[in-house]
């Protein structure tokens, strides 16, 4: 991986921007294109969101998990095409926040159901980590150095493969408990993974800057916004499981 660019968000590498194909004829990347997409998309997440929600909500809990399956597994495969061809994104991008629309919806009202008052707790401390992460990086606060992104890198590659180690492990009915429980290791894990979803989107800021810079194609605005969603939906659900933990200790 070129150290010119390194990101860990899996789609905002350095190979997207700088292997993009130079297409021209509808302008170039900007900074604020991409974040009028990230808007756009943000919405495409919510209109879904309050549909599911609504779903589980009112009682209609079979359709609403079976909406929330359909939006993980097509989230993913959708996810995967973006990222195997980014010239897609204008389209693809707004697929995969209205399917994970259906998945945020549904997780959020069961922890609601659970925790009154949780679902806008994890929200607000989304946007605010967002809006207080991009104000230091605007005024140079925090820095995308290569030394960071080497280091949230392999911390993001080591939670990644945990989990598939976890899901993996599950087939077989084997639990750790000390790190998904709401134990005091359980709440620092999940501290620690917040922290690490959040620094992401620190890189994201600075790759999607340096893409502008380059000139990459206009369509790597929905993909930059795209990449973007990614993290903040990793960041929202790793806040939102963090919050659940907190309360069942009450």
């Amino acid at each position: 991986m070129a150290l010119l660019m390194r990101s860990n968000n899996p789609v905002l590498r350095s190979t997207p921007f700088a292997g993009a194909p130079a297409l021209t004829l509808g302008g170039t990347m900007t900074v604020d294109g991409t974040v009028n997409k990230t808007g756009l998309l943000m919405i495409c997440v919510a209109v879904p969101a309050v549909w599911t929600w609504n779903l589980v909500r009112g009682g209609n809990l079979p359709l609403a998990m079976l909406l929330l399956v359909a939006g993980v597994i097509g989230g993913l495969v959708v996810a995967l095409l973006t990222v195997w061809k980014k010239q897609w994104s204008p389209v693809t991008a707004p697929l995969y926040a209205l399917l994970e629309g259906l998945v945020l919806g549904g997780v959020s009202a069961l922890s609601e159901a659970s925790y009154p008052g949780i679902a806008i707790n994890a929200v607000l401390l989304t946007i605010g980590t967002l809006v207080a992460l991009l104000v230091a990086y605007r005024a140079g606060v925090v820095r995308a150095t290569e030394g960071f992104k080497r280091g949230i890198f392999a911390a993001t590659g080591g939670i990644l493969l945990l989990y598939v180690v976890t899901m993996i492990l599950g087939l077989f009915h084997v639990q750790i408990p000390l790190i998904y429980g709401a134990g005091p290791i359980g709440i620092v894990f999940s501290l620690v993974v917040v922290v690490i979803a959040a620094l992401n989107l620190v890189i994201d800021f600075d790759l999607i800057e340096t893409g502008a810079k380059m000139g990459a194609p206009k369509y790597m605005e929905w993909y930059g916004a795209f990449a973007l969603m990614v993290t903040l939906i990793w960041l929202y659900m790793e806040i939102l499981r963090l919050l659940s933990k907190l309360r069942s200790r009450r």
